[in-house]
């Protein structure tokens, strides 16, 4: 039998799991590569069976298995609940995981200590206290954790995660990104480590490089729900929807509750209710470009010409939204100059104002020199000042806001018509502008 058979083999993972007296960081390793990819499924299904077992009989051995499968499939809070009070380290090791996930950083720190004093790798012990310690905002003190493991702890990618993290925490993206490549270098399975760097590159645009690795980062248990909500996000940018819909569902399997989640699928699945007709968007296109011609590159009077160049009128999509009234109280310009761009407009399928709407929603919320100084200063601050997620920015990217007094302008319909621009995203910028007391237009 070659190797890449082998590696493909069927395991008795029931045996592997449940039968051993004891698990060690190594069996753990084997079991989670053994319940990846077709045998999942499976391993989803023994964890579940001796949960029900466990609780029935009260199987101390079988509880502690449970709990510890309930943590790699994604359901922290049933681990955490098994394995209270659990005198197995591995058990409080995980546990401790759990508590993290979880959010209950105190108690996840107190139980790698348990873990570590009852047996369990003290080195990686300490180093996940260190996170802990991070995550609670004790950055001087999670870092000096981490140098008290010494020479030991340099060589282990857990100690890479950590500087990295403390690095990010402190504001230098780049050193933690070296730090965080490190972790990911001397572990290719580190997922908390894949997952900082596919966030990283994300922020910074690198998106193909970002689904690599939460793809690599959700290679095998446990996965981390973050992880695969963010990928949803990505796939759903490249407008790989089914692939997003595959990562928010996952999601929601776990966490059937998760606000998130259940967002984002209702956008997912309002986009599959949208279509494009090829025709339509041609037309579209070629009128956006006959409205964005310039009115130099037509034959009109000296007088026309220099009466629209008062007015600040520079092409056709300009004259659409003017009316005949206001042309004729323009300085000079009378009804000759009229009808000569009456004929004008006429000969390429155009009238005079037929977009008089388009100028009322584009005009701003607000009047520069109706504003104080402050207010002047808030309209004109950067959205990016907003704080709003990656999928937000892209969509105010798309449509070229990047001030606040530009995002103000819009309307909830005219964000909700952008590509991606969901319910979510709205939802989001709405609650950003109140907290800074401002709102969209008309809502």
């Amino acid at each position: 039998m070659s190797l890449s058979q082998a590696a493909v083999e069927p395991v008795d993972l029931y045996d592997m799991f449940v039968s051993s007296p004891s698990l060690s960081p190594e069996d753990v390793t084997s079991i989670l590569k053994a319940a990846s990819g077709p045998q999942a499924a499976e391993f989803e299904r023994i964890v579940e069976t001796l949960r029900t077992e466990a609780t029935q009989s009260g199987d101390h051995h079988k509880a502690t298995r449970a709990g510890i499968g309930q943590f790699f499939v994604g359901k922290a809070d049933e681990a955490a609940s098994l394995l209270d009070n659990n005198p197995d380290p591995t058990a409080r090791f995980y546990r401790a995981q759990a508590l993290s996930t979880l959010g209950r950083h105190e108690e996840a720190a107190r139980e790698f200590e348990e873990a570590s004093s009852l047996g369990y790798d003290p080195i990686e012990c300490t180093l996940r206290r260190a996170g802990e310690l991070r995550l609670l905002g004790k950055l001087d003190e999670a870092d000096e954790v981490v140098s008290s493991t010494g020479a030991e702890g340099t060589r282990r990618a857990e100690y890479s995660y950590q500087k990295g993290c403390i690095l990010a925490d402190r504001g230098d993206a780049f050193g933690a990104i070296e730090y965080f490549e490190r972790a990911a270098d001397m572990d290719p399975h580190h997922s908390r480590a894949l997952f900082s760097l596919a966030l990283q590159n994300s922020l910074h645009g690198n998106d193909d490089q970002a689904i690599r690795l939460y793809e690599r980062a959700l290679s095998k248990p446990p996965y981390y729900l973050g992880a695969v909500l963010n990928l949803g996000l990505l796939y759903e940018d490249r407008e790989n929807y089914p692939a997003a819909e595959y990562c928010f569902r996952q999601v929601l399997r776990f966490d059937p509750r998760n606000e998130r989640a259940l967002l984002y699928l209702k956008d997912i699945e309002a986009t599959g209710d949208m279509y494009y007709d090829e025709e339509t968007l041609k037309n579209q296109a070629r009128m956006e470009q006959l409205l964005n011609r310039p009115i130099t590159d037509f034959e009109l009077s000296v007088r026309s010409r220099n009466c629209l160049a008062g007015m600040e009128i520079d092409n056709l999509g300009d004259m659409t939204r003017i009316s005949e009234q206001e042309l004729l109280a323009g300085k000079n310009f009378g009804e000759t100059s009229l009808h000569e761009i009456r004929d004008l407009m006429a000969s390429h399928g155009l009238t005079i104002g037929q977009n008089l709407h388009q100028k009322a929603e584009h005009e701003p919320a607000y009047s520069p020199q109706d504003l104080s100084p402050a207010e002047q200063a808030t309209m004109g601050r950067p959205v990016t000042d907003l704080n709003l997620s990656v999928r937000s920015r892209k969509c105010l990217t798309r449509l070229g806001i990047t001030q606040v007094g530009q995002l103000v302008s819009r309307t909830p319909d005219e964000l909700l018509s952008a590509k991606n621009f969901g319910v979510t995203s709205l939802n989001e910028i709405r609650q950003k502008l109140a907290e800074t007391g401002l709102k969209l237009r008309n809502d």
